[in-house]
Parts: structure tokens; C-alpha cells; sequence
């Protein structure tokens, strides 16, 4: 019987998180002019606002998760990327940087003390929170995308199909654009 190992629902969500950014930008780099900007009904009023919104968070939180003290320095311009290009290489340098922060977990790194520079404050959180808490952002920021996709020229990616060994089927060569094997996923 296999052990049971607290860190790998962590290392699927990083992986998860990876490629439906990678498919949601991928989705977002064929909108028409004009569209990626566009006014639309949301938390953050268009695709643009939100995706920046979704990388600044990330910056924010890795860091903190890597030790770091960049703090809201993450936050010091709104929207950083103006294309979706630009956008989409910087998400996905940021995801690896989490990844690899994720790949590289253990039970004792799950509980350990995380410090996010919050201006006057220090805020200090258990790792595993912090994780938890990160993913469920960005999941529900990424579905805000994915509806606003719905009201232009790209239909929304499938975002939901990821975490199980059924779904390889539906990867197709998103694995190799990301660098990673099917056995990479069910470690």
C-alpha cells in the first residue's frame, strides 16, 4: 500500500494551476483587437484588469512563499502588462517558480511559518494556508476570465479537466508545452 504523502495534493494544484493559466492565455492571446480591454461585466470590469490582478497576487504570494520580502512592491503599478504576450510570459515564469516551490514540499514545509510583508505588518500564516489560500484565488479569478471569454470572438478554454489520470486523454501536447509527462502529474 502506498503512504500517504500531505504534499501532493499541493504539487496536482501547482501543476493545475500551471496549465489552465497556460490554456486560459493561450485562449486570451487569440481574442480580436480590442477585446482583451474591452469593458465587461466582473469584479475587475475586463479580461486585461483581471488577468494583471491574477499575476500581482501571484508575485505577491510566491515571494512570500519563497521567503522573500517584496511585500506590496508586487501591487506598485495595477496593470503591468498591457498585451497578452508579455502577460503570458511572466504568469508562466511565476508559475514555475511555484511549482518548483510546490515539487519541492515536505510535511515539515507544509507547516512551517510563511511571512508576508504587509506594509507596517508581518503577516505570519502556516504554508499550507497560504497554499490553499493562493490556489483558491486564482481558481476564482481564472473562472471570472473564462465567463468574460464567453462574450467574445474565443470560446473559454476547459479549465476543469486536469487533476485525475482519465483526463491525459484531453492534455493532448499542453504537457509538452509545459515540460512535463503524464508521470510528472501522478507523482
Amino acid at each position: 500500500m502506498p503512504t500517504f504523502d500531505p504534499a501532493r495534493p499541493f504539487r496536482k494544484l501547482a501543476y493545475n494551476n500551471a496549465l489552465a493559466n497556460h490554456r486560459l492565455l493561450q485562449a486570451c492571446a487569440a481574442l480580436k483587437p480590442g477585446e482583451f480591454e474591452a469593458p465587461r461585466t466582473s469584479f475587475f470590469p475586463s479580461i486585461k484588469e483581471t488577468l494583471n490582478h491574477i499575476i500581482t497576487v501571484d508575485w505577491f504570494y510566491v515571494d512570500g512563499l519563497e521567503g522573500g520580502t517584496l511585500g506590496f512592491q508586487a501591487f506598485e503599478i495595477d496593470e503591468p502588462f498591457d498585451d497578452v504576450l508579455s502577460l503570458a510570459q511572466a504568469q508562466a515564469n511565476v508559475d514555475r517558480r511555484l511549482t518548483a516551490l510546490c515539487e519541492a514540499l515536505t510535511p515539515e514545509k507544509l507547516t512551517s511559518t510563511v511571512s508576508l510583508h504587509r506594509g507596517a505588518r508581518i503577516q505570519q500564516e502556516r504554508m499550507d494556508d497560504v497554499l490553499a489560500h493562493l490556489f483558491q484565488h486564482q481558481t476564482h479569478h481564472r473562472g471570472q476570465v473564462h465567463a468574460m471569454l464567453a462574450g467574445t470572438s474565443v470560446a473559454p478554454p476547459q479549465l476543469d479537466e486536469f487533476i485525475v489520470a482519465d483526463d491525459g486523454r484531453f492534455r493532448g501536447s499542453e504537457l509538452a508545452d509545459l515540460g512535463w509527462s503524464e508521470e510528472t502529474l501522478m507523482h
